[in-house]
C-alpha cells in the first residue's frame, strides 16, 4: 500500500515573503513524498501592490487556494478587520484542505490570522523567522504570539533560537538552519549590471541608490513627516539615482505610497518607484547598488550578503541583530540621514566591509527545512509542554 504524502500547507501574502520562501516552496512541490498546498491572500491578490500573485502563477506552483482579506483602507481599524475576514477565510480553506502541517514565515497580521484560525482545527504550525525583534512595529506581538501558538520553530540565528526556547518552546523542536531567503542569492543567477540596467531602466552610468520605507507602527509618529524628511534627504543628494520599492500594506503604508509618487514626479530622471521587483530583479539590484537607504528587513538580512552599506532609518527594525554595514539614523530627521548617507558611501567605510559575514547563514537553509517538514513525528507534536529554564540561568 502507498503510503499517503503529506501535506504541507504554505501561507505567503506578500512579494517579499514569496521571496524567502521561493526555495522551499520548489523544494516541497518536487518531493514526490509531499503535497504542496498553497494558500495566497494579502497583498499578493491586490492590483494596488502589483497583483504579485501573477509571479506565483509564473513560477509554475499550483495554488490551492486564494483568501482575499484586505481591504481598500490602510487605517488601524481597516487592518483589525482584516485580520477577522482573514480568519473566516483560512478556516474555510483549512478545511477543505485538511493539512498535515501548515508553515508560515515571519510576523505580519496575515500570518497572525493564517495561524490562529489553525489552532483550534488541530493543524501543527512550522514557524520560520521566530525570536527575532522588531521594536518599532506592531508586528513584534504577532510574531510572539505566532511562535506560542506554532510546535515547529525555524529560527533564524542562535540567539533567537534561545529566545524561543526562554519562552518555554520545546529546545527539541527548535531547529536553527539560518534565513532561508539568502538561497537565493547563492542559487540563483543574479544579473550583470548591464542586463539590470536595461530589465530596470536605469541610467546605464553612475551610483544607484536603493529605498523601501515602511511606516512604523507601533508609535504615534507621524507616518508622513517620517517619510517627508526621508525624502528631503535624497533630494540633497545629488550624485545617485534612486531606485525605491513600494510600502507594505501596514497602516500608513498608503499615505507614504502618495508622497512617495509625488516625489517621482518632481524628481524625473533622478529617480524611480517600483511596486514590486521580484527576487531576481531584486537581489541584482542589491548587488549592484552603492548603498541602500530605509528600514527594511531585507537591509540586515540580505543586504550583508553583498557587502552593501545600510542606512537604518527608525525604531522599525530596533532589536534585530545588525551586521557592520548598518548604520542606524534613530531619530528620522532630513540632516542626520544626509550625513549618514555621506558617511556610508565614504571609502573608509565601504573598505570596512571587506570580508563581512552575514549572521543570517550561508544561503543552505531551505533543503534543510524541508527535510524536517517531511521526515518529523507528527504524533503528540500539539501538545503543550512549557520548557522550564532553570532559575540560575536567569
Amino acid at each position: 500500500m502507498t503510503k499517503p504524502k503529506r501535506k504541507i500547507a504554505v501561507v505567503t501574502g506578500t512579494r517579499a515573503e514569496y521571496g524567502l520562501l521561493y526555495w522551499i516552496i520548489k523544494g516541497i512541490h518536487e518531493d514526490p513524498g509531499l503535497e504542496l498546498q498553497l494558500i495566497v491572500t494579502g497583498m499578493h491578490l491586490s492590483t494596488e501592490f502589483g497583483y504579485t500573485v501573477k509571479d506565483i502563477e509564473k513560477d509554475g506552483f499550483p495554488i490551492a487556494e486564494r483568501v482575499e482579506m484586505l481591504l481598500s483602507s490602510d487605517t488601524k481599524v481597516s487592518t483589525s478587520i482584516s485580520m477577522g475576514i482573514g480568519l473566516a477565510g483560512f478556516a474555510k480553506a483549512y478545511e477543505r484542505l485538511n493539512p498535515d502541517i501548515l508553515l508560515v514565515l515571519g510576523d505580519r497580521f496575515e500570518i497572525f490570522s493564517a495561524v490562529s484560525a489553525a489552532v483550534p482545527i488541530r493543524i501543527p504550525v512550522a514557524h520560520i523567522h521566530g525570536g527575532e525583534a522588531t521594536e518599532g512595529v506592531m508586528d513584534e506581538q504577532f510574531r510572539h504570539a505566532i511562535t506560542k501558538m506554532s510546535a515547529i520553530h525555524f529560527p533564524a540565528a542562535q540567539r533567537y533560537a534561545d529566545r524561543i526556547i526562554q519562552m518555554g518552546e520545546r529546545p527539541e523542536r527548535v531547529y536553527c538552519f539560518g534565513a532561508p531567503g539568502l538561497d537565493n542569492i547563492y542559487k540563483l543567477k543574479l544579473m550583470n549590471r548591464k542586463t539590470l540596467v536595461r530589465e530596470l531602466g536605469l541610467p546605464e552610468k553612475g551610483k544607484t541608490g536603493v529605498v523601501t520605507f515602511h511606516p512604523e507602527t507601533i508609535d504615534n509618529f507621524s507616518v508622513e513627516l517620517q517619510a517627508q524628511e526621508v525624502l528631503k534627504a535624497l533630494s540633497e543628494i545629488g550624485d545617485i539615482f534612486w531606485v525605491i520599492t513600494m510600502s507594505n500594506a501596514d497602516p500608513g503604508g498608503r499615505s507614504i505610497q502618495v508622497l512617495m509618487e509625488k516625489f517621482v514626479q518632481a524628481n524625473a530622471g533622478r529617480v524611480k518607484l517600483f511596486a514590486s521587483l521580484g527576487q531576481l530583479r531584486y537581489l541584482s539590484l542589491l548587488k549592484h547598488a552603492e548603498l541602500m537607504v530605509g528600514n527594511s528587513s531585507s537591509g540586515i538580512i540580505e543586504a550583508p550578503s553583498f557587502r552593501l552599506p545600510v542606512v537604518n532609518i527608525g525604531g522599525r527594525q530596533a532589536g534585530r541583530i545588525r551586521s557592520e554595514n548598518i548604520i542606524d539614523v534613530p531619530v528620522c530627521r532630513k540632516p542626520d540621514i544626509v550625513k549618514t548617507i555621506s558617511k556610508a558611501m565614504s571609502d573608509g567605510f565601504k573598505s570596512s566591509l571587506k570580508g563581512l559575514e552575514n549572521p543570517y547563514g550561508k544561503g543552505d537553509a531551505s533543503k534543510k527545512i524541508v527535510k524536517i517538514l517531511k521526515t518529523l513525528d507528527l504524533n503528540g507534536i500539539l501538545k503543550k509542554e512549557f520548557n522550564e529554564i532553570p532559575y540560575w540561568r536567569h
